[in-house]
């Protein structure tokens, strides 16, 4: 299928129209084979060596994300912290890095672990605040400006094309973790990124069955190649099955965060007239601070994921996860069926996370079923 003439949305459903050469099967088999064959010169004509460099199911799902995202090459990962971490890893001890201070705990505590114990000096900032991002880079020795927009589990907007400047402008390279946003909704390349990562076990995927994480780059030039060679190195692979899962989920990534995208903006108005809600992060409202800049880089809508925080505190918040009967009380995002959580309490101390926040995630449930659940979990909880 031609990229040019078809809409990511027709790439997407039809998976870039590969068919089987063999069986003329519309869904490509899953190649099991961990080692290829020698040519009798001992070369490999095939281009393939050995399974934990590549592998024929990793082709199709890395190349239909490189055309959604409209980069120059991906790589698929056995998670998203495999993903992330290959970015960092991929920098020098001693090169200092700029973060978003609200993004994916797990992440950032790693920043704040292994990586720093490493040797890598890293600053936390609001991302969503680009005067901070320009305060903090150092020109020279900055080579990686890291934001997750909209970020977990505040939704914060941070202005790729703005910190792309800044990067860029240090000599750095700008990162951005757009699980969230996904390509039918924000493409950070073309706002300026250098690299597009995803936990592909949330929306790329959508079934809540596997885990697995991508990169695309802008570019495939050398520090391309080095993320390539730390996967293979370290043998973050995702598995022939499930790298086969991805791309079956891929296919219906667009009509997925369509629904889930108007199902949480509904979702959103009503609860912010709630008399139980105190207040509700969803880039979707005019009143929301990000706003506006999620306008201008989000097309399509402003995404599946927002937060409430409840009245009555920390109390109120689990009180309410409790009693909810059709969203289900889990970590994770992204998937078709719809999630609640207490996030400070899965984040522990240190936590930027409000105690009162429960993080909701939008699934393909009717809205106002879910709308219900929300109201009547409330009511009870604030009756207990």
């Amino acid at each position: 299928m031609s990229e040019k003439k078809f809409a990511p949305a027709s790439l997407a459903a039809q998976a870039m129209g590969w068919i089987d050469p063999v069986t003329r099967a519309v869904v490509p088999p899953i190649h099991m084979a961990s080692t290829y064959l020698r040519d009798e010169d001992n070369g490999y004509s095939s281009g393939r060596i050995y399974g934990r460099a590549d592998n024929p199911t990793f082709d199709q799902a890395e190349a239909t994300l490189t055309a959604l995202e409209g980069g120059a090459k991906s790589l698929i990962f056995s998670s998203g912290m495999s993903a992330a971490s290959a970015c960092f890893l991929a920098l020098s001890p001693g090169d200092h890095v700029v973060a978003s201070k609200v993004m994916y705990w797990a992440l950032r505590n790693w920043l704040m672990t292994f990586a720093t114990h490493w040797g890598l000096k890293v600053d936390f900032v609001d991302s969503d605040k680009t005067d901070q991002v320009a305060a903090a880079v150092k020109p020279g020795l900055t080579k990686l400006v890291w934001i997750e927009t909209p970020a977990n589990p505040t939704w914060s907007v941070s202005d790729i094309a703005a910190i792309a400047e800044i990067a860029h402008k240090a000599g750095a390279l700008l990162g951005v973790d757009s699980t969230v946003a996904t390509p039918v909704l924000t493409r950070p390349i073309e706002h300026g990124a250098d690299i597009v990562m995803h936990s592909a076990t949330k929306y790329l995927n959508g079934h809540s069955d596997i885990i697995a994480g991508a990169l695309t780059g802008a570019r495939d030039d050398a520090h391309w190649a080095k993320l390539r060679t730390i996967r293979a190195q370290l043998g973050t692979i995702l598995g022939q099955t499930e790298a086969w899962l991805l791309m079956r989920g891929m296919r219906t990534l667009f009509p997925r965060v369509a629904w889930a995208c108007t199902s949480a903006q509904s979702l959103a108005e009503k609860l912010a007239e709630h008399p139980m809600v105190e207040q509700v992060l969803y880039p979707g409202l005019p009143s929301f601070a990000g706003h506006a800049v999620a306008a201008k880089q989000m097309k399509g809508g402003f995404g599946g994921m927002l937060s409430v925080r409840v009245k009555g505190g920390e109390r109120a918040a689990i009180a309410t996860a409790a009693r909810v009967e059709l969203w289900k009380r889990a970590t994770s995002l992204g998937g078709v069926e719809s999630l609640i959580e207490h996030r400070a309490s899965i984040e522990g101390p240190g936590t930027p996370c409000p105690p009162d926040l429960l993080r909701l995630s939008v699934g393909v449930e009717e809205s106002s079923d879910l709308f219900d659940d929300l109201d009547q979990a409330l009511k009870r909880a604030h009756n207990a």
